[in-house]
């Protein structure tokens, strides 16, 4: 399968090769894991969260844990957000995106071509939401997430798919060079 990938945060050259999966997770994974000791806080005396406005990257880890969690439990086939590249269909919708990531300040390379042998989920990123103190609705919007139906308020969907496996760098074919 072939894709189209925003090369951010470390820069990447035509012929390199990569595996993500379970056991060579991506960014996502060690950013999550890195707030672990507070979910954990969070979760075992919310009460004490009430309130209490959260950070970006514990709302981040909040979804994800349960993100992965309902994942591993009812869509097993699916790649895991903390083990996947994040990538496009189309080489301009990664340019929408590679223009967004500079723009917001992150360190974004370029838009590249990639090869992919493995898995692909093409989710609805705006079905994505900021994790709560209730692990119980944090699960809920994740089988929303997985699922993947029809958007309740007919908001059009925005596709973000998610593979993982053996990846290679295909072609560069537009650099960026934007934050780094």
């Amino acid at each position: 399968m072939y894709f189209y990938h925003v090369v951010s945060d470390k820069p990447k050259q035509v012929g390199q090769r990569f595996l993500l999966n379970e056991d060579n997770p991506n960014g996502v994974h060690d950013r999550v894991y890195a707030q672990m000791s507070t979910v954990e806080d969070i979760y075992n005396d919310p009460k004490k969260y009430e309130g209490v406005e959260l950070t970006h990257e514990v709302d981040v880890a909040l979804r994800e844990l349960a993100l992965e969690k309902v994942r591993k439990e009812k869509y097993p086939q699916y790649p895991s957000r903390m083990a996947a590249l994040y990538v496009s269909k189309t080489y301009e919708e990664a340019v929408r995106w590679g223009e967004y990531f500079a723009r917001i300040g992150r360190p974004t390379y370029c838009v590249a071509k990639i090869k992919v042998n493995g898995n692909s989920y093409y989710g609805d990123a705006y079905k994505c939401f900021d994790g709560t103190i209730s692990e119980e609705e944090n699960l809920r919007l994740a089988e929303i997430y997985w699922r993947n139906g029809q958007n309740e308020d007919g908001h059009e969907p925005i596709i973000e798919v998610l593979v993982d496996g053996e990846i290679e760098i295909v072609e560069i074919l537009k650099e960026i060079n934007a934050n780094i």
